[in-house]
């Protein structure tokens, strides 16, 4: 009776010495209003994805962004949507839908608890422009969020790179998009082709999305 039981024991903690061994996932988190999603955030999330070797990068739509004036943001679901026909070609990225579930506004600090709470064996790669690299002081509860994930920054011409933040840089091709530009576009009677994915495009033309809204 004691040898099996000594046997199990120390079987269970050759499985838990396993598990310390396994290959953590490495993972990144674009957010973002998405507002329309457009082709210069593909190429950002994609790039950090090969150059990094990520297991996956996810696009994560903002509920209620803190900085942001609700009544310039479109339904969640119309986001959600464009955001899961922009990527469908693409099985290194994917959606996290966490703070659209939990609604109300978005703090990183808050978001990243609950990621990493969730899943433990997970490395994560919080990617921010380097243009939001200076304001990263003003962040909430930016040191506690420094314990729960790497920052990367997309290198920008004219921003510094110097910061007492540990960051993690990575040259992505540049390109002078903005869906504040794309909502003025369509707005105006604009083509919107090669700024964004088309079945993107179809989707706003279908909808009637940002015609009267701004």
């Amino acid at each position: 009776m004691g040898t099996s039981r000594n046997a199990a024991l120390k079987a269970q903690v050759i499985v838990e010495e396993a598990k310390l061994f396994q290959k953590r996932k490495q993972v990144g988190i674009l957010g973002g209003n998405f507002n329309p999603v457009h082709l210069a955030h593909l190429v950002m999330a994609d790039q950090v994805q090969q150059q990094l070797g990520l297991d996956k990068v996810y696009l994560m739509p903002t509920y209620l962004p803190p900085h942001i004036d609700e009544k310039k943001t479109i339904a969640s679901e119309h986001r959600l949507n464009m955001l899961e026909l922009a990527i469908e070609d693409n099985q290194n990225l994917a959606i996290e839908p966490i703070e659209l579930l939990r609604k109300g506004k978005s703090y990183t600090y808050d978001t990243m608890k609950a990621l990493t709470q969730n899943n433990p064996d997970t490395d994560y790669y919080f990617i921010i422009g380097g243009d939001m690299v200076e304001y990263l002081p003003k962040w909430y509860k930016v040191d506690e969020l420094l314990t729960l994930t790497n920052f990367v920054g997309i290198r920008r011409p004219n921003y510094a790179t110097i910061t007492p933040y540990p960051i993690i840089w990575v040259d992505v091709p540049q390109m002078d998009i903005s869906s504040t530009l794309i909502r003025e576009k369509i707005k105006n009677g604009c083509s919107t082709r090669y700024l964004l994915p088309d079945s993107v495009i179809h989707y706003i033309e279908e909808k009637r999305l940002y015609v009267n809204e701004f």
